[in-house]
């Protein structure tokens, strides 16, 4: 394998592919096929995600060159975004755990069917979701729900062991987005487990998606008594497709990543995956890789290149291993700067090691109480935006 194995083209982890993607969006489009697979979504969810822009800058600039509003669809999808933080920073890593009672009186398996890792279950939306995913490190967002809810409710998985599992292989991985959609489709977020048939996939998905006579081509009040009893689904081999050889997901960089020489009084700028813009620093830009997160979620060799391409072209050195290591070397400095990530284990440490941490900007008003819906996070939102005040501060879009 080689030592930096190719991002997807459509994702290049540069501030030109970015600027393309951006100049690329068709705001009314999105509003009338975003549900589609081949609709005109965003693709900004990897640049996002990882910091190359905020929200605030892609919203500023959207409404400046496309005439986005608060009433276009996009602007409440990017809504969705924060809410998922927002639920995240008042629960912290609870969110890792049910955030209500899951559905009564069943057991779900917690390791993932190779038939699934493999591509192999016989239902075309399933096994042609996974090959997307591996070979481009994205799906669409109606493809990720169908995923998740065959995993959980069809195959019994609960809904962690496949949250983890499509965490590491997405570019645009968000923990908070990523594991509460999983928890929504589970119903341990929501109120009603989320189901699919083979019309919904018919209707959103081109032909070689869909699934006639399969065991999905049933009524959705099969799938959810399916859902709510301790009945699987069974994967048909001779109706699968070729497969599919799941990529090695890995808890640290294939090569690893020299030593760091920091001088004494210097300003120091440490920026970690989830930070990775351009703006320039009169000082030394430090990245870091805080590997026991990653050996918790670890991530696929491409998620590895995406993000270590744009983090050599944005930093002066790179530090592997455990940050905390980092406190005598940058004892001396001048100051010791970056932004807050609530990502375990890189949000403790860079709070022990920074003497400056900034919170990460925001488009919408940060409520100070926790909505547990995203209808009273939108309606808390709009109302003070809507009235002409300024806020500063995926997933969907």
């Amino acid at each position: 394998m080689s030592d930096h194995p190719p991002s997807p083209a459509a994702f290049a982890p540069t501030s030109a592919a970015l600027d393309a993607a951006i100049a690329a969006v068709d705001v009314q489009a999105y509003a009338r096929s975003r549900n589609h697979l081949d609709g005109s979504v965003t693709r900004l969810s990897p640049y996002i995600t990882h910091g190359f822009t905020t929200i605030p800058q892609v919203f500023a600039r959207l409404q400046q060159e496309k005439q986005l509003t608060l009433e276009d669809k996009l602007a409440f999808e990017f809504g969705w975004r924060e809410f998922f933080h927002h639920v995240w920073h008042h629960s912290g890593d609870a969110i890792l755990q049910d955030m209500r009672a899951p559905l009564p009186s069943l057991r779900y398996r917690a390791d993932l069917p190779d038939d699934i890792r493999q591509a192999r279950t016989g239902i075309a939306v399933i096994d042609r979701a996974v090959t997307t995913l591996y070979q481009t490190g994205y799906l669409h967002n109606h493809a990720r729900m169908w995923l998740a809810s065959y995993v959980v409710h069809l195959r019994k998985v609960h809904w962690r062991t496949g949250a983890d599992w499509l965490l590491g292989h997405l570019l645009d991985g968000d923990l908070a987005s990523n594991h509460l959609s999983w928890q929504w489709v589970a119903a341990t977020f929501s109120n009603k487990p989320y189901v699919f048939n083979a019309d919904n996939v018919a209707r959103y998905a081109s032909a070689d998606w869909h699934g006639p006579s399969s065991p999905i081509d049933v009524s959705y009040a099969a799938l959810e008594e399916i859902a709510r009893t301790q009945t699987t689904l069974e994967p048909d081999a001779d109706l699968a497709l070729s497969g599919a050889s799941e990529p090695l997901l890995l808890a640290q960089p294939e090569n690893p990543l020299g030593p760091v020489q920091i001088p004494a009084t210097a300003r120091i700028k440490l920026i970690h995956p989830w930070m990775l813009d351009d703006a320039p620093f009169d000082g030394l830009r430090l990245g870091i890789i805080h590997l026991p997160f990653h050996r918790q979620f670890p991530w696929s060799a491409a998620r590895w290149a995406f993000v270590l391409q744009r983090m050599r072209a944005v930093t002066d050195q790179i530090f592997t291993g455990d940050v905390h290591a980092l406190a005598h070397l940058l004892a001396g400095a001048i100051s010791v700067e970056s932004t807050v990530t609530l990502n375990p284990g890189y949000g403790t440490a860079l709070a022990d090691l920074c003497t400056h941490l900034r919170d990460a900007p925001r488009q919408f008003p940060h409520p100070e109480k926790p909505c547990r819906s995203f209808s009273a996070f939108w309606a808390n939102c709009k109302a003070p935006i809507s009235e002409g005040v300024s806020h500063r501060g995926w997933h969907r879009a």
